[in-house]
This record gives structure tokens, sequence and C-alpha cells, in this order.
């Protein structure tokens, strides 16, 4: 059975939320919240890929290849991941990939 595009950003928003609220409990210099965040972004990330390509090119044309791309390097930075590009896409990318899922269900 094949979830739907809505039920896929419900998802990613879902993991949004906990991301958040990993950073409620401090920063990203404590080792344990910053894997967590990566993670949640990844997976924030992973859900809207199994969205269908029109609803991706809808929401997030060109930039979908930059967002994969960060996704891609959180999932196969292995033993390393760039807590400067988590950092700095938490801060400036993560508000408007948020507010765009959240428009996209209204």
């Amino acid at each position: 059975m094949s979830r739907s595009d809505d039920e896929l950003v419900r998802d990613a928003l879902d993991h949004i939320d906990v991301l958040k609220r990993h950073l409620a409990r401090g920063d990203l210099a404590d080792e344990t919240i910053a894997d967590a965040v990566s993670l949640r972004l990844a997976f924030a990330i992973e859900a809207v890929s199994e969205t269908g390509s029109e609803f991706r090119e809808r929401h997030f044309g060109d930039d979908w290849k930059i967002i994969w791309a960060t996704r891609n390097r959180i999932a196969h930075g292995y033993a390393y991941i760039d807590l400067a590009m988590i950092r700095d896409t938490v801060e400036n990318d993560l508000p408007e990939f948020e507010r765009v899922l959240r428009v996209a269900l209204t």
C-alpha cells in the first residue's frame, strides 16, 4: 500500500517537531543532540523524497536537488557529520522547508 503525499508530509513535519524538541534540550555542541538533530533532519527529507515527483517539483523545484544532497551528506557521512552544515541548514533552511510543507497541507 502506497502512502499519500499528505501522509508523507505529516511524517516529515513530525520529524521536524521532534528535531525542535531535541534542540530545546540543548545545542549542537552536545554530541547526542547533534546526532539526534541530524538524523531527524535526514528522516524528514527522506519522507518528502517518497512523495510524488510532481509534489517535489511543485513545492521545491530545483531546490530539491540541494535538499536531497543534504540528506545524502548526513546519511553517507558515516563517522563524520559536518556540524557547521547541520547548524547552517537548521538555522537558515529548515524554517522555509517546514513552511513549504505546512502550506502544502492546506
